[in-house]
């Protein structure tokens, strides 16, 4: 199912030497901007690395988070800001704006872009992973487990650090509120995906409300597979008015599955030949979509005979109303946490850092002003699909 969902690119960053000479003016302190240094180039690798796993990948980034939090937590028993918070420029793109930059001197704008590629880096694994042929049960599990870690971190982004941003996010941008929303609902919405097809319809049309008046490619991705599921919710209740010997409201109901697939398939052709940010898509080529359009076909034709020498319902003008909301939750984010402070980051060690006599100028400076060239990650191809049914 790997060609079953749109991924938009990882955030490229520009690199950052940490080198604070000067500043750190200890032994103590220029090895916490050394392992600053090293653990940021080490988490980049392992975004575009195709054998990390979760486990590398949570090990790598908490590193990483244990130490940047040097720069932001207030380490001199008061609770005065972190008077390394703004020492330091980083410079990141968004997933949605190809090459453009947004760059802030700000530790907290660095540790929350960083979770969020972090975050993202787990809805992609969960896409490999799906994209498995005869894919396992625990593999399976695990798809499901990535997606809700995924949620979970662009949550906590969202409620707890995003707002602490002295520059707030442009409209359009990865941290503004419709497009982290977004992101949270997609990887809910997919966590749930293999159980329950009214609701994902349902979380589907909240995307793309979120984003109709930006980002078109995404939009059209989240219209075509709201309109799928609606044909998929629709089919299913007519089976279930049929067994209930309602035959023309399940003729009805069939006829508006019907539309909405025919509809989809429109869109899967519209989103197909749209340029934009992220991977492709190929949601008509799965063989489970296939079978929806042939399985919407037969039953339409069953009720139709049937009704015609058995039943003899009118069938209405309306199609039967779905019960779109869910008496169950959607798929709920796995709360993030940062890890604890490095045992390295003393308030001893934070003393040492002396502002008052400036880094000196850095050699690496000039390659940040560089344009960033996008992450060039694995391209993966996608096994043999199974014709795995949604269900």
């Amino acid at each position: 199912m790997t060609h079953w969902f749109h991924r938009n690119p990882l955030k490229a960053t520009a690199p950052v030497s940490f080198n604070l000479y000067g500043v750190a003016s200890s032994p103590a302190a220029n090895k916490i901007c050394n392992d600053l240094r090293t653990a940021r180039a080490r988490l980049l690798d392992m975004f575009t690395d195709a054998t990390c796993t979760p486990e590398i990948m949570k090990k790598s980034s908490d590193e990483y988070f244990s130490l940047i939090q040097a720069f932001i937590l207030p380490l001199d028993g008061t609770t005065q800001e972190n008077k390394l918070r703004f020492i330091q420029n980083f410079k990141w793109t968004d997933t949605l704006q190809g090459n453009i930059t947004s760059a802030q001197q700000d530790a907290v704008f660095e540790l929350v872009s960083m979770a969020f590629n972090v975050a993202i880096w787990y809805s992609k694994f969960a896409s490999r992973l799906a994209g498995k042929e005869n894919i396992t049960e625990e593999e399976a599990k695990d798809v499901h487990k990535s997606l809700k870690i995924a949620a979970g971190i662009f949550k906590t982004l969202k409620e707890t650090h995003i707002p602490r941003l002295i520059t707030p996010a442009e409209k359009g941008r990865d941290l503004e509120p419709r497009v982290i929303d977004t992101y949270i609902v997609q990887s809910q919405a997919e966590a749930q995906e293999e159980r329950h097809a009214r609701h994902r319809n349902h979380s589907f049309q909240m995307q793309f409300r979120n984003i109709q008046a930006f980002i078109s490619k995404w939009k059209k991705y989240l219209q075509l597979k709201q309109h799928f599921y609606m044909a998929y919710a629709h089919c299913y209740h007519g089976q279930t008015l049929l067994a209930g010997d309602k035959c023309g409201e399940a003729i009805r109901s069939l006829q508006e599955a019907e539309k909405f697939y025919s509809r989809a398939e429109a869109l899967c052709k519209e989103y197909r030949q749209m340029k934009g940010p992220g991977s492709t898509a190929k949601p008509s080529e799965q063989l489970f979509f296939k079978k929806l359009g042939t399985f919407i076909k037969n039953t339409l034709e069953k009720c139709q005979r049937e009704n015609s020498f058995i039943y003899f319902h009118k069938v209405p003008a309306e199609a039967p109303a779905l019960e779109l909301k869910a008496s169950y939750g959607l798929a709920e984010p796995t709360p993030f946490e940062l890890p604890p402070l490095s045992a390295q980051c003393t308030p001893e060690v934070y003393a040492t850092f002396d502002l008052t006599k400036g880094p000196k100028e850095d050699k690496a400076k000039a390659k940040h002003d560089e344009e960033i060239k996008p992450v060039k990650e694995p391209d993966l191809k996608p096994q043999k699909d199974t014709g795995c049914v949604v269900s």
